[in-house]
Parts: structure tokens; C-alpha cells; sequence
């Protein structure tokens, strides 16, 4: 009984999936002008811009050392990771970020070993997909510890060993 409602249960789940990822990938909706009788497509979202004088200033600080994270397969180190990481903060930040940042590392470290343990330093660990969550995850974690004024954290260098 059950081998004969798995296949229609599936195909229900891949449909629905297939719809809401329709509708939340679909383009932005064509707007009816009602003086000319054309549609044009919604504009794009643009970001404010702001002017020179409005413009913060950042600064890029670099941690003084690398991190090291090793990547566990089976109870085995199957490969280690080095990277490089500075952050991008407001302007006057650098003395705060340097006495911060042993807790800092410690924050960041922990978000790479969780990374590691989900396989994210495995096969293709470099493309964006898999670097992004890993970017936002980390500048979360630097914001918990040093403020909102970190706006980034950039991604140096980054390499791995297989042992």
C-alpha cells in the first residue's frame, strides 16, 4: 500500500516545490500604462545612493593571524583549512576591533568549525553558494561581539590542505 502512495505523495511534494520556486524566481510584474496602452516592466530596485558627504568611512582591519580549521570525516582529519580574514568597519574602529579580538576569533572560529561540520569545506567549497552563508554568518557573528558598526567581514585567503 504504502509503495503505491510514495510515488503520488512525491509527485505532490515536487509540484508544490516546483511552484513556490516558480513564484518566488519570477520577474518583476509588467505594469499597464494607461495613457499609452503599453506595459513596461517594473523598474529594478535601486539602493539609495548616497552623496560624498554622506558617505561613511570604512576602514579594512586585518586579523593578525590565520585560521586554521580542520575538516573531520569519519572520526578522521581528512584536511585542514587556512584563512585569512579582515574586517570592513566604520571608520575609528580599529582600536575596539584589536582589544576585542580574542573573543572575536573565538566567535569566528566557532562559526568555521560549525561550517566545517556541515561539509562546507568539501568538493567545490569556493563557489559562491556555498561561501555566501559562510560570509553572512560570519559577519553575524563579528557584529554579536564587536557592535553593528562591523560591516563585513572579507574573505582573504582561504585554502585547503588534504592530509
Amino acid at each position: 500500500m504504502l509503495s503505491k502512495l510514495l510515488p503520488i505523495i512525491l509527485l505532490i511534494i515536487g509540484t508544490g516545490g516546483g511552484i513556490g520556486a516558480g513564484i518566488m524566481l519570477a520577474p518583476a510584474p509588467a505594469t499597464l500604462d494607461a495613457t499609452t496602452g503599453e506595459t513596461h516592466q517594473a523598474p529594478p530596485v535601486v539602493e539609495a545612493a548616497h552623496s560624498d558627504e554622506e558617505k561613511p568611512e570604512f576602514i579594512y582591519v586585518k586579523l593578525n593571524s590565520q585560521f586554521v580549521v580542520p575538516v573531520v570525516e569519519r572520526d578522521e582529519l581528512s584536511a585542514l583549512v587556512v584563512m585569512s580574514l579582515s574586517l570592513e568597519a566604520v571608520d575609528g574602529m580599529s582600536d575596539r576591533i584589536y582589544a576585542l579580538e580574542p573573543k572575536l576569533r573565538d566567535a569566528l572560529l566557532q562559526v568555521l568549525f560549525d561550517h566545517a561540520n556541515m561539509g562546507g569545506f568539501r568538493g567545490a567549497f569556493t563557489r559562491s553558494d556555498v561561501m555566501m552563508p559562510l560570509r553572512t554568518a560570519l559577519r553575524e557573528a563579528a557584529q554579536r561581539e564587536v557592535g553593528p558598526d562591523i560591516v563585513d567581514v572579507l574573505i582573504l585567503d582561504i585554502s585547503r590542505q588534504d592530509v
